[in-house]
């Protein structure tokens, strides 16, 4: 079963950990210096928190989790059919966790990735620029990769 990702930028990590436990009656799956994760199963989400990734604070990007790698084929398939240009990023380790993944902006510029994740990573990962995926988005966004020319 697929699980709904939405990752959002803080400003104040530690006060956002409060906040977001306090919402989700559970404390972080994951915590590090700069992130926090969620693993919800009620409602079913990975749900993670990032501070210094960029000067903005609120929805960074939205996803799409799969369990399998079946179930990411799926996912992918339907990325294609979605008529926006896909980028395939492939193997990637990103927000402390090793994935296959690949991305794809709505038709208003909010980015989406479709991944599995298969592995744990200590560092949070490389921060590549967005580039024209969306441009309605800041080029330094972390675990968004440089789009294809």
């Amino acid at each position: 079963m697929k699980r709904l990702h939405v990752h959002v930028a803080v400003d104040d990590l530690a006060n956002s950990i409060g906040f977001y436990s306090t919402l989700f009656g559970a404390p972080p799956t994951v915590t590090k210096d700069d992130y926090a994760k969620w693993m919800l199963e009620d409602p079913r989400v990975n749900f993670a928190i990032s501070q210094g990734s960029d000067d903005r604070e609120g929805i960074e990007h939205l996803g799409i989790q799969s369990e399998s790698t079946e179930e990411l084929s799926q996912v992918y398939a339907r990325l294609k059919a979605a008529d926006q240009p896909v980028l395939e990023e492939g193997r990637t380790t990103c927000c402390y966790a090793k994935s296959e993944k690949s991305w794809i902006a709505d038709p208003d510029g909010l980015v989406w990735e479709a991944f599995y994740t298969d592995g744990e990573s200590t560092v949070y990962g490389d921060s590549p620029a967005l580039g024209t995926l969306s441009d309605s988005l800041a080029d330094d966004k972390c675990c968004l990769p440089s789009a294809a020319a």
